[in-house]
């Protein structure tokens, strides 16, 4: 599922909220490298033909020593890292078609269980392009009671983190600018073009893991986490992208699924440009649903009348991009701006009174401030050159020490791995022919987020197409029973998907239905928190469309 970056100059910063991230369409696999370009190809054949071919096939076609090792736990370094968290890291191949070739280790941490542990239980917190370490060691109190039985264990997949990290270079911020605000309406050919040369520059920062990049090459590594982790079934827990992936894995090893919970459901069909028009329509309705519950609050900037504080929003909007205000950095502030900052902040109900507050602030006294902390999502990348661990031949890239991780990884992994996972390329007459009715299409569904979120859909023009396994092949499992989450009020993975998932991966897919707000549900609402806990826990599944409540009812269950 799409996001949009924050591209001012004075801000730059990556927009991800929260401790399940977001995921962004992208821009990643380079099409002037011809030697990338054919190992991708190679690779995605590979994959695809041998999709369905048994795990004791693979441990046997020279991968047995990466499924013998073992991890070995130490405490994790770092001024932020909690004492018990461990670290540690396995090696995988960097070509599964090639395994005898170069290699390169994923980093992974864990908090061991409190009591007789049973096992694993893997998180992946979303994005694409987030480091799981860094989202345990910030957030890890969320996934304590999950200790009751499991060591709780996360990881940077490859190409993010300390995990052989990508880089675009200066050519991340080129990628945004080319794509912010009207630019690729007004003049698609040039934004192409830039586009392509920025792919170019994607390649040279990347280094070798960049055509192995995506989702999976990463559920392959999963499954050889799972094995040196000692576990012979995968227990997982996966939040948003993270739905993506474990859905892969389940298509790609269905007889090494354990207890497997998919949260804020992904879609695994829809081209990106549907996706950006879900978002539109998400944020739309999000923003709808925020402004109900803000008129019924004196202190609302809006008045009192949902429909005219509609139409208000509109207007400001319109007003802002045609008359910025200056920020607080003293750059022009946006209309584009300031829907960017709504979009981030709509992604949790928790941030509903500051959005309130922000918007107040806006329009009483001209101050950015509150809105400007929503788009930053706290995140800044200043562009530095990139230091990559070398994959050559039969060499190991090691773990990148933090401080050398590129500040641009974040974006520059989103892009990567959406773009491998996507298949559809169209061409530059297809691109420019299409925009016009894209723009009202998005319009139609989203006059505030439409116009933001259009021009994502350019960010995949030149790369290698990626792989059809996704959209073809993730279908019609036969594995164990699967918990799927859909929250009703998701701004970024619709409630639809969850449905349409659940039927296209069969009978195995179990739905829980939270009518509540905000991006996933498992830190939002007590009762999807207990019934997830349940089933990792204990293997009690709710009935297939069983739902909880609001948590305004009480206890949120339904």
């Amino acid at each position: 599922m799409q996001a949009k970056l924050e591209t001012r100059p004075s801000v730059r910063r990556c927009a991800v909220t929260g401790a399940l991230g977001l995921a962004l369409l992208g821009a990643g696999l380079p099409a002037a490298a011809s030697g990338a370009t054919t190992a991708t190809t190679a690779t995605t054949a590979t994959t695809a033909t041998t999709a369905t071919t048994a795990t004791t096939r693979d441990t046997g076609s020279g991968l047995s020593r990466f499924y013998d090792q073992r991890v070995e736990w130490t405490a994790c370094e770092g001024t932020e890292m909690p004492k018990d968290l461990q670290c540690g890291k396995v090696t995988v191949p960097l070509d599964y078609s090639r395994p005898r070739g170069g290699t390169l280790d994923v980093a992974l941490a864990r908090y061991r269980a409190t009591g007789d542990s049973r096992g694993s239980v893997l998180l992946n917190f979303g994005g694409p392009g987030g480091s799981g370490i860094n989202e345990l060691a910030l957030g890890g109190k969320e996934f304590m009671h999950l200790t009751n039985g499991y060591d709780v264990v996360t990881f940077d997949p490859r190409g993010v983190g300390r995990s052989s990290p990508v880089s675009c270079g200066p050519a991340t911020l080129k990628i945004m600018e080319a794509t912010d605000g009207d630019g690729g309406m007004t003049d698609p050919e040039g934004v192409l073009e830039r586009l392509r040369d920025a792919a170019a520059e994607c390649a040279k920062y990347s280094g070798p893991v960049l055509p192995h990049i995506g989702t999976v090459d990463a559920a392959r590594d999963m499954d050889v986490m799972r094995r040196a982790l000692g576990d012979d079934r995968l227990n997982y827990l996966g939040f948003s992208y993270g739905t993506r992936l474990g859905a892969v894995y389940a298509a790609r090893f269905p007889d090494k699924v354990g207890r497997m919970v998919l949260d804020g459901v992904d879609t695994l069909t829809e081209p990106l440009a549907e996706q950006g028009l879900a978002g539109a329509r998400g944020q739309q309705t999000a923003l709808e649903n925020f402004l109900d519950w803000c008129v019924e609050d004196v202190a609302c900037p809006f008045g009192q009348d949902a429909r005219d504080a509609r139409d208000q929003v509109e207007r400001l909007v319109a007003s802002l991009d045609s008359d910025p205000v200056p920020s607080a950095f003293g750059e022009p502030f946006t209309g584009q701006d300031m829907v960017g900052a709504i979009g981030q902040a709509l992604y949790s109900r928790e941030l509903w009174p500051s959005l309130e507050r922000a918007l107040a602030q806006l329009l009483e006294d001209g101050d950015t401030r509150g809105l400007e902390g929503f788009s930053s999502g706290g995140v800044t990348f200043p562009v530095r050159a990139a230091v990559n661990a070398p994959v050559r031949g039969d060499r190991t890239a090691g773990l990148t020490d933090e401080e050398d991780v590129p500040m641009d990884n974040l974006p520059a992994a989103l892009m990567a791995i959406n773009c491998a996972d996507d298949p559809d390329r169209p061409t530059a007459a297809q691109v420019t022919a299409s925009l016009d009715r894209l723009r009202a299409r998005y319009e139609d569904v989203s006059p505030v987020f439409g116009r933001y979120r259009l021009t994502q859909v350019l960010m995949c023009y030149g790369r290698p197409r990626g792989t059809d396994y996704i959209r073809d092949d993730v279908k019609d499992l036969d594995t164990a029973r699967m918990l799927l989450v859909g929250t009703r009020g998701d701004p970024a993975t619709p409630y639809r998907w969850t449905t349409e998932t659940a039927d296209r991966l069969g009978p195995s897919a179990v739905v829980l239905d939270n009518r509540g707000e905000g991006h996933t549900g498992y830190a939002s609402s007590k009762c999807v928190h207990r019934k997830v806990d349940d089933f990792l826990l204990y293997g009690s599944l709710p009935p297939d469309g069983s739902s909880c409540g609001p948590e305004s009812t009480g206890d949120g269950s339904g």
